[in-house]
């Protein structure tokens, strides 16, 4: 049964419990349809938490100029993608959305003005993985987007003003890649890593086990591997959301944690 912890956001919370946070690195489109490593990694990860009342997203392929959140009833099925399958273009995934969720998290959020979107939909960094978690498509989802004139320091420090919806059975996804470099892929080595990115996931590892979050912040000063593996920061940032609403005290664990094609890891963070 649902957590029906959406109806105040204000006073003190309820008896509902703090939902985990799930960084997931989203990888090819392709997973979306395919029975793998990955996609069941996603399912098992969804039967190990609460069923949540709602889903707040962060995808790599929503970006703005602004904050924004869909504020849509019924958000479409956005195949932002091309060069695919005809069998990928054909998946719909119908979750509603949820207008008043949106509307609470633009509530909560008092360091920027954030916009109720009409327009967007589901992109693929968002239902591409949502269909394997929750393949019913009955949980409300919103996404917010992740606006590209924001520098990382302040995308950490927004997250941060998401935490009442924890308590509130809101599951925030934060969906992209902690290695993503296109213009590197290995297409000859589909299962390997090259040097850079696997020393560039391990420090990550490391970092998010520390806690050391102001290095992970400030992940353009790591070194050249690091510089490699988020030559732009979209695929980043979604992992960034997940960090800054960690909670002192919270355990951290990895899973489908491989680096695929040389240069894109599929790393994924459970926190809480």
């Amino acid at each position: 049964m649902k957590l029906n912890a959406l109806s105040t956001l204000t006073g003190p919370p309820g008896p509902t419990e703090r939902m985990p946070l799930l960084f997931l690195g989203h990888g090819s489109p392709m997973n979306a349809i395919e029975d793998n490593e990955f996609s069941r990694g996603w399912q098992a990860i969804a039967r190990s938490i609460p069923e949540p009342a709602a889903i707040l997203c962060i995808s790599a392929h929503w970006e703005t100029r602004g904050t924004f959140v869909t504020a849509v009833e019924k958000p479409r099925t956005i195949h932002d993608f091309r060069g695919f399958p005809r069998e990928l273009f054909d998946v719909q995934y119908p979750a509603p959305g949820s207008p008043d969720l949106a509307g609470k998290t633009k509530a909560i959020i008092t360091g920027t003005e954030v916009g109720l979107d009409q327009t967007w939909g589901l992109d693929h960094g968002c239902w591409s993985v949502l269909r394997h978690l929750f393949p019913a498509a009955d949980v409300p989802v919103v996404q917010m987007s992740i606006d590209s004139g924001r520098d990382a320091q302040s995308h950490y420090e927004l997250a941060r003003e998401l935490a009442a919806l924890r308590e509130r059975g809101v599951l925030i996804v934060g969906s992209g890649n902690m290695v993503h470099n296109l213009g590197m892929i290995d297409w000859e080595n589909p299962q390997g890593a090259f040097d850079w990115a696997a020393e560039a996931g391990a420090l990550l590892k490391q970092l998010i086990s520390e806690g050391d979050h102001g290095r992970i912040v400030r992940y353009d000063a790591l070194g050249p591997a690091m510089r490699l593996a988020v030559p732009t920061p979209e695929h980043y940032i979604p992992l960034l959301y997940v960090l800054g609403l960690k909670a002192a005290g919270e355990s951290v664990s990895f899973f489908n944690d491989r680096t695929v094609m040389g240069s894109i890891s599929m790393t994924s963070v459970r926190v809480g």
